[in-house]
């Protein structure tokens, strides 16, 4: 296998989008309207003869979804893809995978591609679980004897013995995005390409997922990863690359490029990085506005010193008068996925409707350096446990050790192991008095 399994260059995807001329509540005269109209016809005519793509709208617009990105994969690397939502991800995937053509630029890619980029992706809803496979394995180049020899194995971990032999179209979203991850993952591409779909998925079948696309790299295959949950890049890519307009902001060892994409985000740390307006997180009950850290005086951090206090918070807002106790709680990660701990606010009465901040206060030389994520969630528990909100990876953070003068350390200069690092109380006393100075 070649040293560079994706080298892209200068590579740039737009796309003309339509818009409307007539503003929301403006007067327009018939002539007007036949007059536009008219316009749009001979236009969309002329693009259907010239074999152009159609598009609605009587003003069009050039947009640049990808501009002049450049950067090469070598074989084996585990690479995760981070950005806001229209940073061009998924376009970038897409032309990776063959399914657009770029505008300009060039791609070369070394092997055999998997993609798994939405749900269904490659599936015939008439066809069941058992012929999808085949169809499927056939999409990706592979001959019916390696899908045979692969058959076991794929239906085992996608977890779908009971219903092989049913459409697809009655799977759930779980159901799918299992099935075709198991395809995707077991027919030895070269190159695996996976975007946020795992999210789908229930946390159990996203830990296996995880299990398995670490096997992939370390079996030598290249494996490209998009996803918003920061943990999981974290414990995941050895290198991230970090979009932005369109365009490659950072490039380089992922904890230092989630740390950018943190410090970038809404130009403020204190901006959870996931709470999109354009995405309600929450239920009818109650939805999440924001989440950051921020050191005593409410200024936003981004990293830490290791005996600095400081604060987490989430600002949410419950939406019906329920006679609830609503309960936040933070889920702090390390880098590697794994949870450090879980606090939840204790003596939290009813909440009734309006917008609340819930604080948590992160003692100095408590936590251990490195990189943490943190999931903000709101719970309540009057008829069972009903999780209105959880936000994996909303807030990033950097612990940072100086080493020198630290508290924790006394002489020793080297790596701590260990999720938290906590200054406590020693006693030392002579066991017999012979002993004292």
């Amino acid at each position: 296998m070649p040293d560079v399994a994706i080298a892209v260059e200068g590579l740039s995807k737009s796309y003309i989008v339509g818009h409307q001329s007539t503003g929301a509540g403006q007067y327009t005269a018939l002539r007007d309207v036949i007059a536009r109209n008219a316009r749009s016809f001979v236009r969309k005519t002329r693009d259907m003869m010239r074999g152009n793509a159609i598009v609605q709208g009587d003003e069009m617009e050039e947009f640049w979804a990808l501009k002049d990105v450049s950067f090469k994969v070598r074989a084996g690397d585990r690479v995760g893809i981070i950005g806001r939502n229209g940073a061009g991800k998924s376009t970038l995937l897409k032309i990776l995978s063959r399914i657009t053509e770029p505008t300009k630029g060039r791609v070369e890619i070394a092997g055999r591609v998997a993609s798994l980029l939405e749900v269904g992706t490659g599936f015939h809803s008439e066809l069941n679980g058992r012929e999808n496979i085949y169809l499927n394995g056939a999409i990706l180049g592979m001959a019916k004897g390696e899908i045979r020899r692969k058959f076991d194995e794929i239906v085992a971990f996608a977890e779908v013995e009971k219903f092989l032999d049913t459409p697809v179209k009655r799977y759930s979203s779980g159901m799918y995005v299992r099935l075709a991850f198991a395809v995707a993952a077991h027919l030895e591409p070269d190159i695996l390409i996976v975007d946020e779909v795992l999210a789908v998925g229930d946390a159990q079948f996203q830990k296996k997922c995880m299990g398995k696309i670490q096997d992939v790299g370390k079996e030598g295959r290249t494996v490209l990863f998009v996803s918003h949950n920061m943990a999981m890049i974290s414990s995941l890519c050895e290198t991230t690359i970090y979009l932005q307009n369109g365009g490659v902001r950072e490039y380089g060892p992922t904890s230092r490029v989630i740390l950018k994409y943190a410090a970038a985000s809404q130009n403020s740390a204190s901006e959870a990085p996931d709470c999109d307006s354009r995405r309600i997180v929450g239920d009818s009950y109650a939805r999440l506005l924001a989440g950051g850290i921020c050191d005593l005086n409410g200024a936003p951090l981004i990293e830490v010193e290791i005996g600095d206090m400081f604060k987490i918070f989430m600002e949410y807002r419950i939406s019906v008068d329920a006679d609830r106790r609503f309960i936040p709680n933070f889920h702090f990660h390390r880098a590697d996925g794994s949870c450090a701990f879980v606090v939840s606010a204790p003596n939290v009465g009813v909440l009734k409707p309006g917008d609340y901040r819930s604080e948590c206060h992160v003692p100095g030389n408590f936590l251990n350096d490195g990189l943490y994520s943190v999931k903000l969630a709101l719970s309540s528990f009057e008829s069972g446990v009903d999780v209105h909100f959880s936000q994996d990876g909303a807030v990033l953070f950097n612990i940072r050790d100086p080493i020198d003068g630290v508290a924790t350390r006394v002489g020793y200069n080297g790596p701590i192991p260990g999720a938290i690092r906590p200054l406590l109380p020693w006693t030392i006393n002579p066991l017999h008095g012979d002993n004292l100075p």
